[in-house]
C-alpha cells in the first residue's frame, strides 16, 4: 500500500471511531428531551464534521443519569 492509501483509510477509521463514540454518549446522556437528542444524534452522524461539533458543543450539554447508591 502507498502512503496515501494508508492516510486516507487511516482517516476513515479515526472518524468512524469518532462517530461511534459520540453516538454512545449521546445515548447514555439526558438532553432534556428526544427530539434535542435526536438532534444531536444526526448532528453526529454527518460524516467528518458532525463528530466535530458534537465533541467541540453539544458534549456538554447533556447530563448523565445518576447512578444508583451501592448498599
Amino acid at each position: 500500500m502507498d502512503t496515501f492509501t494508508i492516510v486516507v483509510v487511516g482517516t476513515g477509521v479515526v472518524f468512524f471511531l469518532l462517530t461511534f463514540l459520540a453516538i454512545l454518549d449521546i445515548a447514555l446522556k439526558d438532553f432534556g428531551s428526544m427530539g434535542k437528542k435526536a438532534l444531536w444524534g444526526f448532528i453526529a452522524l454527518t460524516p467528518f464534521i458532525g463528530p466535530v461539533i458534537y465533541f467541540t458543543i453539544g458534549f456538554r450539554r447533556g447530563k448523565k443519569p445518576e447512578r444508583p447508591a451501592l448498599k
